[in-house]
């Protein structure tokens, strides 16, 4: 399977291997092409953590829930804004399909988002304005095992 969009699944486990700068880049690009609501582009925000001492702390405070990715792309959002949560989502799937094409593996984190969001010592260190909260993580790195998950025929469809 080569389509990045059918090869993409929940990775929960990675190795320690750092993930290269230019596919960070990479990675940011495809935040940075994903769609939001009404063009409002001052909705949302995202802060790439890489630090080692900060990863250490994130999941300190998320009970391991980021399952020590080498690397987490904290998407925040405007606090009561309408397009905010579903604009997160979308700029997460565009991650995580990157990640997928550069051979990565990725998971989409709300539980870790929502703990994030109690952590007020961490917001400061992420760069968090007042006005905004974490909305998803995305955690990414090199896959230490690859799922086996079929996902051909998982939900109902209807044609008409």
């Amino acid at each position: 399977m080569t389509d990045p969009v059918l090869k993409r699944v929940a990775v929960r486990k990675y190795t320690t291997e750092k993930v290269a700068q230019n596919d960070i880049d990479k990675l940011i690009n495809a935040f940075q092409a994903s769609p939001c609501g009404m063009h409002q582009t001052d909705v949302m925000q995202m802060t790439v953590v890489e630090d080692e001492k900060l990863l250490s702390q994130i999941e300190q405070v998320t009970n391991n829930a980021c399952y020590n990715a080498p690397l987490l792309f904290v998407i925040n959002v405007k606090k009561n804004n309408e397009f905010g949560e579903r604009d997160a989502s979308v700029a997460a799937e565009n991650i995580m399909v990157e990640a997928a094409e550069l051979n990565l593996g990725s998971v989409y984190l709300m539980n870790a988002a929502s703990v994030l969001n109690s952590a007020k010592n961490l917001e400061e260190k992420l760069g968090l304005p007042q006005n905004f909260e974490t909305c998803v993580i995305v955690a990414c790195g090199h896959a230490a095992e690859q799922p086996n998950d079929d996902r051909s025929n998982r939900y109902k469809v209807v044609r008409r």
